[in-house]
């Protein structure tokens, strides 16, 4: 507090109020679809894929903007991977840039400002800086959003997108994948909360897949007009065919949001 108070209820009524405040942020701070502008660095730390014993490291800078188009109400998010694999044929590390990414979501009315529904198109761009941190192909399909947040202790939801290549080099593999995120946030008070937010990915062309699960740690702190959210979510593989796979991973990540 920035005054001193010799009221102990007023320090009492004050701090219960932050507390207040912090809920209520940290009830919408993982809405992929909240009316907010929002930034986001996220990390995956894969200590052993599959068949190797190689680890690998993908990060992830993402930027969100709802806007607006002929009265109609869209979530625009894009999505710029930078990458470390291992290679062909020793298994040494590259890193660079990985395919950027952009999908607009259309909001639907759902008629409950709690629950949030968004549906629309998605297209990758061939960008990775070395050719064997992208797939060299030009990809597009949809993606697909909920998240309910009607209670203010538990938040659930799910991605879901698909692509397809359309077009890029004609020596790499098409791209025929879909993945899907559930994800579900139990709010503990004073903005923070448990999280579970793996992501399951199937590759239709080769039947390889990859289904994670974990729990991590959240903490929302807003300040002024931003919204912080920091957390961690050690993830295990339960399920996973193909090279290349993880079999665990640490998932972190720091978000902003731009209150209006």
């Amino acid at each position: 507090m920035k005054n001193v108070c010799s009221c102990v209820a007023l320090i009492a009524c004050t701090g219960f109020s932050q507390i207040a405040s912090a809920d209520n942020a940290a009830a919408q701070a993982n809405n992929p679809l909240a009316n907010m502008t929002a930034f986001n660095v996220q990390n995956y730390y894969i200590g052993d894929l599959t068949e190797s014993d190689k680890s690998a490291n993908q990060a992830f800078l993402r930027f969100a903007k709802p806007v607006s188009v002929a009265d109609t109400k869209w979530i625009v998010r894009a999505s710029l991977p930078i990458n470390t694999f291992p290679t062909a044929p020793d298994g040494d590390k590259e890193t660079g840039s990985g395919d950027f990414n952009i999908f607009g979501a259309y909001l639907f009315d759902t008629g409950n400002p709690a629950v949030s529904f968004g549906i629309g198109p998605q297209v990758t761009a061939p960008t990775a800086s070395k050719d064997e941190l992208g797939s060299e192909k030009w990809s597009a399909g949809f993606a697909n959003v909920l998240f309910n947040a009607s209670s203010a202790k538990f938040q659930y939801g799910y991605l879901l997108t698909w692509q397809q290549s359309f077009a890029g080099d004609g020596d790499r593999d098409d791209v025929n994948a879909g993945a899907l995120q559930p994800f579900a946030f139990y709010q503990l008070g004073g903005g923070t909360y448990l999280r579970a937010a793996p992501i399951w990915v199937y590759n239709f062309k080769t039947d390889d897949y990859s289904m994670p699960l974990g729990v991590g740690l959240g903490q929302v702190i807003k300040k002024g007009k931003t919204v912080y959210n920091v957390f961690v979510e050690p993830q295990f593989s339960v399920a996973d065919e193909g090279p290349g796979q993880p079999e665990w991973q640490v998932f972190v990540g720091f978000n902003m949001q731009f209150l209006q």
